[in-house]
């Protein structure tokens, strides 16, 4: 079962360099993540999603795969735009994770200009995730059990005190 984390930030820019930094414990294989978002409020109060593109890995690996199977009967950019366009169509249809409704709502109670990063997270290595966390920021919703939630309260307001 996965555990539902929402952060709040005081800005997009903030919120897109925590969700890099998730990214990079992803490729560490620190946490692994169904689905990660950011809610942008913007100053007219409207709510954007920020989600990262699915099809775009599916169109790279399709790229490669059709590449590969286009060398084979001598075709390689047919087998390659026929690869890309089936991985990208198997990318879009791959939505899974947090309802977008739901965070549509989250986003409505930001702060205009604030910005949260939503993260449905599969397993994480918890000790290592929270020495990890140098951007401070104020949880604003999870599904995490109450000790794992104030573990990650705790590391958010000691990560913005003076070292």
């Amino acid at each position: 079962m996965s555990d539902l984390v929402a952060i709040a930030y005081p800005d997009l820019a903030t919120a897109r360099e925590v969700a890099s930094n998730v990214g990079q414990a992803r490729k560490a294989h620190i946490i692994d993540l169904e689905d990660l978002v950011i809610v942008e409020r913007r100053d007219d109060g409207k709510v954007k999603l920020h989600q990262p593109s699915m099809a775009g890995v599916g169109a790279a690996g399709g790229a490669l795969w059709g590449g590969l199977i286009g060398l084979i009967f001598l075709v390689p950019l047919f087998g390659m735009a026929i690869g890309a366009a089936s991985g990208a169509a198997a990318g879009a249809m791959s939505d899974a994770g947090v309802d977008d409704k739901f965070m549509k709502d989250l986003g409505t109670k930001l702060q205009p200009g604030g910005a949260a990063v939503i993260a449905l997270v599969r397993q994480a290595n918890m000790d290592k995730m929270l020495a990890d966390v140098k951007v401070p920021g104020e949880v604003i919703q999870t599904s995490l059990s109450d000790d794992s939630e104030q573990a990650l309260r705790d590391a958010l307001a000691k990560a913005g005190a003076p070292a």
